[in-house]
């Protein structure tokens, strides 16, 4: 039941507390605490960006805050591409009169706060290249003045609240590249259906995105929606719904279906959302005597309320403390660390237990590799396959909640890679007594391709061989780095990342990922190496294309040792690249570049080869082109089908007879 009037008193007590509590500064004390809130939740920053926000002085003057003409409210706060690394603080709510909040291209994480939404003024909101996750709070809908939202480029779930239909001055909604599910909630019609992409509500307060009649760019690419697109947004280009699970006969470049049923065990979780974020309406009721007097009686309380603030106000003006604010900064690194997981998220990633991974590993001594900070076993599961399990090294004293969010976010990210030249996540293990954290790959049994090239038989690796593997790596790649969003790169491609099945198939894998996650930081809350966690996530989107390009860069050098055997040494990786340039572009010098054991070498192969390596190591980074390009010109230009090898010599036949 709602109690109209009492809340009436309520909200004015709060006002005139607002005013009246603090009578020398007026909403400026208010802003500082929010500004400092905003920094305490700031774990690193490395460009230094807030090294002038001290605790005294002009707030105005700080870098990136913008005041009002009077100086007595903020109204920009803008820092964009400036590596800030940390959670978002609530209490940028109380920022009222803020018009600018660009946070785009840093690496903040944990949820967007729903205290966004009491930003009335807000006219530009960019969280775009983050890494936020959870749902798109639903309180957005109340910025009635924004009129560009982008939030591109993060692990945003659940649906697109619609509640955005709203927001009748909006012009530009950016919300590509996330993770969000369900329809397009398209019909301001109550009782529509989700056939036409239309979202069902139960009143006129949730109409829908065809209100937005302002609406003039949008993206829903490259997220998880379903059912069809709304007929009003069929201005779109169709660009801006590519890669999603659309059932419409007009989507461009929609998910394949296993993609889509990925998204189906995580409804029940959404559905919880709606229910929490979903308004119901209320019918209007007679309010009896005794609610009448209630409301008497609290206005009275709140009378003497209000002359308490008044006197209390007058005695602070006189004598200031920073009790409040050690309390207030207590109680936010206490929220920081505290935050909150939910078991729930990868139940569609199947869960070992420790006890399992032990006896399948031998208790843990058949150790394949191994680190600083992790170790890889190698094992076989009872009536299973062979496996690779790869245990982090940390003690539960040094994992604190955000790296367990981003530890469940990981294994979310590695379950959906489904490629056959990509290593197979089969599950991961999560268990506190003792404390473990693991992921389970599936296994290549015939070791890597440093070993074959290096220290086995190379004799094994004809040169039709050499060249399925290259293609093989190729679209690994491809799939890794245009097919993924975002982009999955390896952090150290080379031949080691390289394993082959017993027919000799590539398998990209990246155990040395785990060497980036477990550095100690200084206060001792947890630690991040490189700045970086597997896919990158906490990267910022500059830097994923960087490692993109790095990863064309080491697929070129990766090549050049596949076709010459010799082995690039990490600390002069360039040298095989130095060796190799002068032969690479003169058709008279390529076949100098092969290693002579390498018997029936094709001249229009080793042509192609030299082209793409020529491309790879191109030292302007900009100039390099996608693995689809790089991919597509070894596909056209190399030969490896069935009538190819009918074609060879003797040693392809008995390749041909060894494979079947």
């Amino acid at each position: 039941m709602r109690f109209p009037s009492l809340l009436l008193l309520l909200l004015l007590a709060t006002q005139l507390e607002t005013l009246l509590f603090n009578p020398c500064e007026s909403v400026r004390e208010e802003e500082i605490a929010a500004l400092r809130a905003f920094k305490l939740a700031i774990s690193e920053d490395p460009l230094r960006k807030l090294s002038d926000w001290s605790s005294s002085g002009d707030p105005c003057r700080w870098s990136g805050i913008k005041c009002s003409d009077s100086k007595n409210s903020v109204i920009s706060l803008n820092f964009s591409n400036s590596s800030l690394k940390g959670f978002l603080a609530e209490e940028v709510g109380f920022l009222n009169s803020l018009k600018e909040f660009i946070l785009d291209n840093n690496l903040f994480y944990g949820t967007i706060p729903r205290q966004i939404g009491r930003l009335k003024s807000l006219q530009v909101l960019d969280l775009s290249a983050n890494r936020f996750l959870g749902p798109i709070p639903s309180e957005i809908g109340d910025l009635i003045s924004i009129t560009t939202i982008n939030l591109h480029f993060n692990g945003l779930t659940g649906v697109i609240p619609p509640e955005l239909g709203n927001l009748v001055n909006l012009v530009e909604l950016q919300l590509d590249r996330n993770k969000l599910n369900g329809p397009i909630p398209g019909s301001k019609n109550s009782k529509s259906s989700t056939t036409d992409g239309m979202f069902v509500s139960h009143g006129n307060s949730t109409a829908g995105l065809c209100q937005l009649t302002k609406l003039e760019v949008a993206d829903f690419s490259y997220n998880f929606l379903q059912g069809k697109i709304p007929s009003c947004l069929k201005y779109l280009p169709r660009s801006s719904f590519q890669g999603n699970c659309f059932q419409d006969k007009d989507s461009l470049m929609q998910r394949s279906s296993q993609q889509c049923l990925l998204v189906k065990s995580q409804e029940s979780a959404e559905e919880t959302y709606k229910q929490s974020s979903g308004r119901t309406n209320h019918k209007n009721l007679k309010e009896p005597l005794w609610l009448m007097i209630l409301e008497i009686v609290a206005g009275a309380v709140l009378v003497v309320f209000l002359v308490i603030c008044i006197v209390h106000s007058i005695k602070r003006c006189k004598s200031k403390s920073n009790v409040t604010m050690d309390r207030k900064r207590a109680q936010i690194m206490k929220d920081q660390i505290s935050i909150s997981i939910d078991d729930g998220f990868l139940k569609h990633v199947l869960r070992y237990s420790r006890e399992d991974l032990e006896l399948a590993c031998e208790d843990f001594s058949n150790i394949i590799g191994s680190s600083e900070n992790s170790k890889v076993y190698k094992g076989t599961v009872k009536d299973g396959p062979e496996i690779a399990v790869i245990s982090l090294s940390v003690s539960v004293t040094h994992w604190p909640s955000y790296l367990e969010l981003c530890f469940q976010k990981e294994v979310d990210n590695l379950a959906r890679l489904n490629h056959e030249n990509t290593f197979k996540l089969l599950g991961y293990c999560k268990e506190n007594d003792p404390f473990s954290r693991m992921l389970v790959f599936e296994y290549a049994s015939n070791g890597t391709l440093y070993e074959h090239l290096h220290y086995g038989d190379a004799g094994q690796l004809s040169w039709l061989r050499r060249m399925n593997i290259a293609i093989g790596v190729a679209r690994g790649l491809r799939y890794l780095h245009t097919e993924v969003q975002p982009p999955f790169t390896i952090s150290e491609l080379n031949s080691n990342a390289v394993y082959l099945t017993e027919d000799f198939s590539p398998k990209l894998v990246d155990f040395e990922r785990w060497n980036a996650i477990v550095s100690r930081s200084d206060n001792g809350l947890g630690y991040l190496t490189n700045g970086s966690l597997f896919n990158g996530f906490l990267e910022t989107s500059e830097t994923w294309n960087m490692d993109v390009q790095g990863n064309t860069y080491a697929f070129g050098v990766l090549l050049l040792e596949l076709i010459s055997g010799r082995s690039p040494n990490y600390k002069d990786r360039d040298s095989i690249v130095d060796w190799a340039i002068d032969y690479l572009q003169d058709p008279n010098k390529m076949s100098m570049i092969v290693d002579p054991e390498i018997k029936n070498v094709k001249i229009d192969n080793l042509s192609v080869l030299c082209s793409v390596i020529s491309l790879c190591i191109e030292p302007e980074m900009s100039k390099r082109p996608s693995m689809h390009i790089l991919c597509g010109m070894l596909e056209d230009g190399i030969d490896t089908s069935v009538g190819a090898i009918f074609r060879e010599p003797s040693l392809a036949w008995a390749e041909l007879v060894l494979s079947v």
